[in-house]
């Protein structure tokens, strides 16, 4: 999945699009000066939840897959650090930006810092069921949280401008046919309550000036109809090798996409 001299083009052409829309002062470059010095290491870090963390997949997480792309087709070595945790929600991945001082190293001197967060914040209970109002509420501290998020890894890496990338989810609940096995109620919640997440994540996005990745269009295709089990690992709820794969040559898709080539 080589991004290509062309691609690495892409990625320069969008950090410095995203340097003109959020105000950088003349002569300010998104990259830090160390950055571009020629054979300087850059490098990318993943906070969120157990899906960058590569929980359940027995396979290398789409973070490292993308730093080893990014190093095969620019001739630089890109590194990854892996600061996701299974298990974490928007309020314990801001917990982690405000108090976590390796996390806090980590972004500060970061190029690229992908977040995927969210999906544990409505997680499936037996109290709520496949009511999706009772889970609805949850919603506006989700987009808060994500906020302060963005705002916080703005802040840390205030010197350099890292590229943020914001990734959604092909569900926040068990996906493919292990949904399905559940019965037609849980597949409608699932993706009702999917929308909520994504629509979240996706404002934030565009809102911030990040990047975008639509990993639910990389899963079941640009309308959403196609069954992702072949993506997902056998306890339905993260992606397998294939799947990090996906959400991988998705994230290189999303930045050429904004540049419209």
């Amino acid at each position: 999945m080589g991004m290509g001299r062309r691609g690495w083009c892409a990625v320069a052409a969008a950090i410095a699009l995203f340097c003109l829309a959020s105000g950088c002062a003349s002569g300010q470059v998104l990259w830090s000066e160390a950055s571009t010095t020629a054979g300087t290491p850059l490098s990318l870090v993943a906070l969120g939840d157990s899906v960058p963390s590569g929980a359940a997949c027995h396979c290398t997480p789409y973070p490292q897959l993308d730093a080893d792309a990014l190093t095969a087709s620019s001739g630089r070595l890109v590194t990854a650090t892996n600061d996701a945790v299974g298990g974490a929600t928007t309020s314990s991945v801001l917990r982690q930006l405000d108090s976590n001082s390796t996390v806090i190293d980590h972004v500060s001197t970061a190029d690229v810092i992908e977040i995927e967060i969210g999906a544990n914040d409505i997680g499936f209970t037996s109290t709520c069921g496949t009511t999706v109002a009772c889970y609805a509420p949850k919603i506006p501290t989700i987009q808060k949280n994500l906020d302060d998020i963005v705002s916080r890894v703005d802040a840390l890496a205030s010197g350099h401008k890292a590229l943020v990338v914001l990734l959604d989810y092909w569900n926040v609940w068990l996906g493919g046919e292990y949904a399905a096995a559940r019965g037609d109620a849980y597949v409608n919640a699932a993706e009702q309550m999917t929308d909520e997440v994504n629509s979240v994540i996706k404002a934030t996005a565009a809102e911030s000036g990040s990047a975008y990745v639509d990993v639910r269009a990389a899963f079941e295709g640009p309308t959403y109809a196609y069954d992702e089990t072949r993506y997902l690992a056998s306890d339905g709820d993260h992606p397998n090798a294939a799947g990090h794969k996906r959400i991988a040559a998705a994230a290189e898709a999303a930045i050429e996409k904004t540049l419209h080539l």
